[in-house]
């Protein structure tokens, strides 16, 4: 009878546990997307404003002054939220994704409307195989993952160097590397996202909620940069 009763108790928590993963998962991706939507409606509106997007583009000191604010936002996140409240870190990742949808609304003045569509439903596309890949692979990625943050690396050195050469053919490698490295981090951070919180997120707490929050800000990016090289793949010029 006890090891009918233990055998019970063990099935009820493992429900239990996958109810919470499930939960938690859900999270992830619906922070995620609340992002993208942020991040989208934020570019069309101020795109569509001739005032301020001649604000944004004659004044240097308020373009880079999003550029920095933005940096500053992703460090404060990345290496103070677990003495944040998840309240404090949500209202920061929102903030976050608006800055970015102003910094991102020149990309509409760079490319027509069509071709910034078509390339966000490939970047949508491509992301959601990848990460489905990531979720259901056996095949552990930690080193792949390693070698993609080193280059990473590389690739924001030949950005940099880029910027003085400024050679085409150097972009556009940069660009076709920029998208198999964002293609493989989105793989790789699902799998360390869904690792993470199958390990950790035993229940429903502010911990686990901010834990869910920081995986939806690495995908977020994932794809914020998987479709900035797309874009200047397939965007075209208007």
């Amino acid at each position: 009878m006890e090891e009918k009763n233990m055998f019970i108790l063990q099935q009820s928590l493992g429900k239990e546990q996958n109810a919470v993963f499930a939960k938690l998962m859900r999270s992830v991706y619906l922070w995620m997307v609340l992002a993208l939507v942020i991040t989208g409606l934020t570019a069309a509106y101020v795109a569509s404003s001739p005032a301020y997007i001649s604000a944004l583009m004659n004044n240097s000191i308020l373009f880079y002054g999003v550029i920095i604010a933005e940096l500053a936002l992703v460090f404060i996140l990345s290496g103070r939220i677990h003495k944040m409240s998840f309240t404090s870190a949500s209202l920061m990742f929102i903030l976050y994704s608006l800055l970015t949808g102003v910094s991102l609304s020149t990309i509409f003045l760079a490319y027509t409307e069509s071709s910034i569509a078509t390339t966000f439903l490939i970047t949508a596309g491509t992301f959601g195989t990848m990460s489905l890949v990531g979720f259901v692979t056996k095949k552990d990625l930690s080193k792949l993952g390693g070698i993609l943050l080193m280059a990473l690396i590389g690739l924001i050195i030949a950005t940099v160097v880029n910027i003085f050469l400024v050679s085409d053919t150097l972009g556009w490698i940069i660009n076709y590397v920029g998208v198999l490295i964002f293609v493989g981090l989105t793989a790789y951070d699902t799998q360390k996202i869904k690792q993470m919180v199958r390990e950790y997120g035993t229940d429903i707490n502010e911990q686990t909620q901010k834990m869910a929050l920081m995986g939806s800000l690495s995908l977020y990016l994932d794809f914020i940069n998987m479709f900035l090289y797309l874009l200047r793949i397939f965007g075209n010029r208007d």
